[in-house]
């Protein structure tokens, strides 16, 4: 067998794994970054979603995305069963398993969206439809040689495709869902529901920044000339000008040094480079990364400012700068880099590339979003509704979901729930558990 064959396996199965292991990240981001009563059912849903993601991409997405068809959808190759892909170069099955990441990935971000407030039931149903229905048109439109591969999209390993595509589901998710208890004030002022462990955000930053090597260098799907070191080094550089940048910008406008802006910074940086990381200059990687760590302040304060409530600030983290990530190649990419589509403006290519990238912005973030908010209102009307009751999610997830407390010896004594008295919620309803 082919000595390249068998490395571009192991070095695309090494890549599978890390961004496997991403979920992880995910966990601790989303535990951390919400409170200690919902912890072991964020931690579950998380796990099982995947587990959902998973079974349905070898089912339908793989053939949605890479099989044969149109423009449009892949139409064959259902029920994957292990064959080999002509001149694809390394082995098939590693091939499959490395996407299924990445369509895990996207349902993973798309949930930030629900946090907190959601039935299980819900993530259950919707992780279907979004694996058929969501993210497999847009990857094959992308990557699957669909009509935006035809007008030469730059998006290497998903800024579009995973990001903005999860971020525009968890959209229509927090439109859906409304404001979490005690979010918003009767005059609109928004209330801070503070995460219960820091450590945990920071410690996800650090695994989902390792696990970007495989996400971004992993789609070399090559170990030929050793280019994926490029790609790594770009993804590097990005996310450290992403964390100075979200830290620069919130000690000039808030006077403190924000940590959770700073771990968001690094998360927006490792976003824009996403699309970016094989076509641009490392210099370039140090200039997205930084716009992206400015960008991701000011989104969060806009996002906010319109009763907008996103937990983990999924629509800026992954939505603003997936948007600024697919855009950055219509200025960045050079002539040199540029194996898919035009060089960018500053390198004499003009405003074909970036029409290019604005366009698949456009129709991906509209049709996410759109079909996505048509899922759950379909849902929301068969289900008896997409939220917990009131009196749920004061009690909190872990208790009136599962049962049971993720920390059960540190709430335990405080079941079935935080007594809490106080005004809640648009309506001003008082409620007393």
């Amino acid at each position: 067998m082919d000595t390249t064959f068998l490395l571009n396996s192991v070095w695309v199965m090494v890549s599978a794994v890390l961004v496997i292991l991403m979920i992880g990240g995910f966990i601790l981001l989303e535990t951390g970054s919400t409170r200690m009563k919902n912890a072991g059912h964020i931690a579950g849903k998380t796990i099982l979603t995947f587990g959902i993601s998973s079974i349905v991409f070898w089912a339908v997405g793989y053939g949605l995305i890479f099989g044969a068809g149109n423009a449009l959808i892949g139409l064959s190759d259902f029920f994957y069963s292990g064959y080999e892909v002509e001149g694809l170069g390394l082995s098939g099955a590693v091939f499959f398993l490395f996407q299924t990441a990445f369509a895990g990935i996207s349902i993973t971000i798309a949930f930030g969206g629900f946090a907190e407030r959601a039935k299980m039931s819900v993530y259950l149903v919707f992780a279907v439809l979004f694996s058929i229905l969501v993210y497999p048109p847009i990857a094959h439109w992308i990557w699957g040689g669909g009509w935006l591969a035809e007008h030469g999209k730059q998006d290497f390993a998903g800024s579009t495709v995973v990001h903005l595509t999860g971020a525009m589901a968890a959209l229509a998710a927090t439109i859906l869902l409304k404001p979490r208890i005690g979010k918003y004030n009767k005059d609109g002022s928004a209330n801070n529901l503070y995460g219960h462990n820091q450590v945990y955000t920071a410690l996800s930053v650090l695994l989902l920044w390792v696990g970007w090597f495989g996400f971004n260098a992993g789609s070399t799907v090559a170990v030929d000339g050793g280019f994926f070191g490029f790609v790594a080094v770009n993804t590097n550089l990005a996310a450290a000008a992403g964390t100075i940048a979200a830290m620069i910008i919130s000690w000039i406008v808030i006077g403190k040094a924000d940590v959770s802006m700073m771990l968001n910074g690094a998360l927006a940086g490792l976003v824009a480079i996403t699309a970016s990381c094989a076509f641009v200059d490392t210099w370039a990687s140090v200039v997205i990364g930084f716009i992206a760590g400015i960008l991701v302040f000011y989104s969060i304060r806009f996002f906010e400012a319109r009763k907008i409530d996103d937990p983990i600030y999924a629509l800026s983290v992954h939505g603003a700068a997936g948007v600024w990530g697919t855009l950055s190649t219509g200025f960045f990419a050079t002539p040199e880099l540029a194996s898919v589509g035009q060089p960018g403006l500053f390198y004499g290519g003009g405003f074909e590339q970036l029409g290019v990238q604005a366009l698949g912005v456009v129709v991906c973030g509209a049709f996410a979003f759109i079909v996505s908010f048509v899922l759950l209102a379909i849902m929301k009307s068969f289900m008896g509704g997409l939220r917990v009751t009131e009196e749920e999610e004061i009690m909190g997830l872990d208790m009136s979901e599962h049962g049971v407390y993720g920390y059960p010896e540190l709430l335990e004594s405080e079941k079935p729930a935080i007594k809490t008295t106080g005004t809640f919620g648009t309506d001003g309803k008082s409620i007393k558990v």
